[in-house]
């Protein structure tokens, strides 16, 4: 039986999390030369995601019906919408640790994976900025700067531009890694 509006509204806490209340923290990766700031990056951020994850099954068969068991896990790359201000300050950095991996002109680049990766961090915040929950992404780096749509007769419109990271995994304050198997 479904309760009253007063029951359903102290089930929701805090009102509920808002989905325009985050922030991202873009860091350099150690190697440098990106040039990032990251502060900015930050503040310019206009859209990301929490991160999505899946658990592969293994189907099998016994006796005409199917045992399913977990598989490896898969964790969905993250992609972050940005601003371009005139400067391209967040764009040329983007590209730059681009480049850094695969050189536009040579196809070298950096071959040590802690010279080219960074911890990323998106954290949801409440409505007063405190967080909520943080996600961060261990060993990311960029693997698609998106195009900036041009158009000559847009005049009421930022440029925009998508960034997609790669990383290892991710971790969170909310799941610990080495915690027992079992029911939580």
């Amino acid at each position: 039986m479904v309760g009253t509006l007063d029951e359903f509204r102290s089930q929701l806490l805090g009102g509920g999390a808002r989905n325009n209340q985050y922030r991202v923290e873009i860091n350099n990766p150690p190697a440098g030369a990106v040039g990032l700031d990251t502060r900015n990056a930050a503040f310019l951020c206009t859209a990301a995601q929490l991160p999505g994850m899946t658990i592969a099954e293994v189907e099998v068969p016994f006796r005409g019906r199917s045992l399913f068991i977990p598989a490896d896990r898969s964790f969905e790359p993250w992609t972050v919408t940005f601003l371009n201000d005139t400067n391209f300050a967040i764009r040329n950095a983007m590209e730059r640790w681009n480049n850094s991996m695969n050189n536009l002109v040579t196809g070298q680049g950096l071959t040590t994976h802690d010279e080219y990766t960074a911890d990323l961090k998106v954290s949801q915040l409440d409505r007063d900025d405190s967080v909520l929950k943080t996600y961060t992404f261990v060993n990311a780096f960029p693997t698609a700067v998106g195009a900036i749509d041009l158009a000559a007769g847009t005049s009421d419109t930022i440029e925009t531009f998508d960034v997609t990271f790669r990383y290892q995994h991710f971790v969170t304050d909310a799941v610990i890694a080495d915690a027992p198997s079992g029911p939580f």
